[in-house]
């Protein structure tokens, strides 16, 4: 499998993955010290001085052309941040502590396999209580090749839950970089799963109840409504 452009994969001994995630009412419990967000680290400022060094060079020696357009991409894209705000796309925030740990039990999750500068989880469920849960867990990093490393976390979503089906490619709509969705199961049945990544954030939401086409338009408006720049 395909290592992380920038924000790269840990490697992970097979016999320590975490327990499947069970998407029904039943708390999830963590063990040991809860963690708190990653504060942004240094090494983010390093990397993003690497990137202008490396952007400048690259066009030094290859002239402007097509990689002017990605070099104004990556500067565009890499100082992402994500918001949990109370409220998003019809959602309300739950703050109970059954979703706080379920939150942070995917949260420790995917920042053990993607080095972020920020992180976070979070649970969101519609106000009329008639579907399952949303769970949102991602955070921001510079990515050189976002697709590539979005389709190794779908990749890593396959070990732990079983295969990622009908995997397509949406619209990511007026933030760029690459949206994607698919089917996989749990053992509270099959959801849609759904990520983004552009080159300063990678998020991933499980949708349980929800076609993975449904699933996508609501992702994609949760984001646009979480995410700035």
């Amino acid at each position: 499998m395909a290592g992380m452009s920038n924000g790269h994969l840990s490697e992970r001994p097979v016999n320590e993955a975490p327990e499947p995630v069970d998407l029904t009412d039943e708390p999830i419990r963590l063990d040991g010290e809860d963690p708190a967000l990653k504060p942004e680290r240094a090494g983010a400022r390093t990397r993003r001085r690497r990137v202008v060094w490396l952007l400048a060079t690259a066009v030094g020696l290859a002239g402007v052309g097509a990689f002017g357009t990605v070099s104004w991409r990556i500067f565009q894209q890499q100082d992402a941040t994500i918001a949990s705000p109370a409220q998003v796309a019809g959602l309300t925030r739950d703050d109970s502590e059954q979703a706080r740990s379920t939150a942070d039990y995917l949260r420790s999750g995917f920042a053990a396999d993607i080095e972020l500068d920020q992180s976070f989880g979070t649970v969101y469920r519609a106000p009329t209580g008639e579907r399952r849960p949303v769970l949102l867990f991602g955070g921001t990093t510079l990515l050189w090749q976002p697709e590539r490393d979005l389709d190794s976390l779908f990749g890593l979503m396959a070990d732990e839950t079983g295969q990622v089906s009908g995997l397509q490619k949406l619209s990511p709509g007026p933030l760029g970089g690459v949206l994607k969705c698919g089917t996989t199961s749990g053992t509270g049945g099959e959801f849609a799963v759904c990520g983004w990544a552009d080159h300063g954030s990678v998020v991933m939401g499980l949708f349980p109840d929800h076609r993975a086409a449904e699933a996508g338009d609501l992702f994609r408006r949760m984001r646009n409504e979480m995410q700035t720049r």
